[in-house]
């Protein structure tokens, strides 16, 4: 970093300290954010990474394990034209675990900035991709990325801070296959708020569509759906049949067993009548359809993909009982 840059930084740090604290009150704070805002707003049109390579060509492999992940069985991404999916373009370009060596010192510097003004958390908020043209295995991946946009200072509930905007244009051998934008905030975290008395779980939206299935629940049991015209199995309850289309149902009793396919953990943000952090899993049955639950029984923590579970029915209040999966281990 140049002399100029130590400069920028260190009244920069001053700068957006004094507005994130608050040490300046009324129009003097809003002048202090301003002028941070306007310090940060510089880095806007400065490159993030510059010739990034993906470490390795759009493959098979990868456009299987992510279909299987997903559930997606289309055609078009399996045999001899088989081509990716376009919600993997950011997939190619990402670094793993070692990370890539491309990133900008502009990048960096602005990071940096932020950190120095308290803004040490960090948080994704959304993304937005373009698709200009498929990627086909053997395709060989390259991207560029500039810092788009710096917003001004933003209270959330999780803090207050800067949202931070990302463009990379990734190219298939040296064409522009696609443009994917990526939000992050970094925020100075938000003082903890002391907790509410307990609050009334929300309750299940049941309809003529669903009402079998919530009967069951009533009754201890998990009902799977099933065509009575080619025997499928669905989940969640549908009014048809996604293999035939067939009207016709009955159920199956699930035996409740279990294994975790995928999960996450909630930490924010906080609702009402759930105290996190919780894990939340998607859990493959035995019979081989999947649905969402709570995991009970481990800490959240040590949670895993292929955990097995087992179904329990849990007492939420005098009126509400819902089913979730005690996880145990590996």
């Amino acid at each position: 970093m140049t002399a100029t840059a130590d400069q920028a930084a260190g009244a920069g740090t001053a700068a957006g300290a004094e507005a994130s604290t608050g040490a300046v009150a009324g129009t003097g704070a809003e002048e202090a954010a301003a002028r941070f805002h306007a310090l940060l707003k510089t880095f806007e049109g400065r490159a993030a990474a510059t010739a990034g390579r993906g470490k390795d060509p759009v493959n098979q492999p990868m456009i299987r394990h992510w279909c299987e992940a997903m559930g997606d069985a289309d055609p078009a991404y399996t045999g001899p034209d088989a081509i990716a999916p376009p919600t993997m373009l950011q997939a190619w370009t990402m670094g793993g675990l070692s990370g890539h060596g491309d990133r900008s010192s502009a990048y960096d510097e602005l990071l940096a900035l932020l950190d120095g003004a308290g803004c040490t958390s960090v948080v994704a908020t959304d993304c937005e991709q373009e698709y200009l043209r498929p990627l086909r295995p053997g395709d060989t991946v390259s991207y560029d990325a500039v810092i788009e946009s710096v917003s001004p200072r933003k209270t959330t509930k999780l803090g207050t801070g800067h949202f931070v905007t990302t463009r990379m244009d990734v190219r298939a051998d040296g064409e522009l296959a696609g443009t994917h934008r990526f939000r992050i905030l970094k925020y100075a975290p938000a003082a903890p708020r002391e907790k509410k008395s307990a609050a009334r779980r929300p309750r299940p939206v049941i309809n003529r569509d669903n009402q079998g299935f919530w009967d069951g629940v009533a009754d201890h049991k998990l009902l799977i759906q099933r065509c009575t015209a080619c025997a499928a199995l669905r989940f969640p309850w549908l009014p048809g049949c996604n293999a035939c289309a067939s009207l016709g149902w009955d159920t199956v009793e699930a035996s409740g067993a279990g294994t975790v396919f995928s999960y996450v953990v909630m930490h924010h943000p906080p609702f009402p009548a759930f105290d996190p952090p919780y894990a939340v899993a998607l859990v493959e049955l035995a019979e081989g359809v999947r649905m969402v639950g709570n995991i009970t029984g481990v800490p959240y923590d040590e949670v895993r993909i292929g955990m097995p579970v087992q179904l329990e029915f849990l007492r939420v209040d005098e009126e509400l009982e819902l089913p979730v999966f005690r996880g145990s281990e590996v």
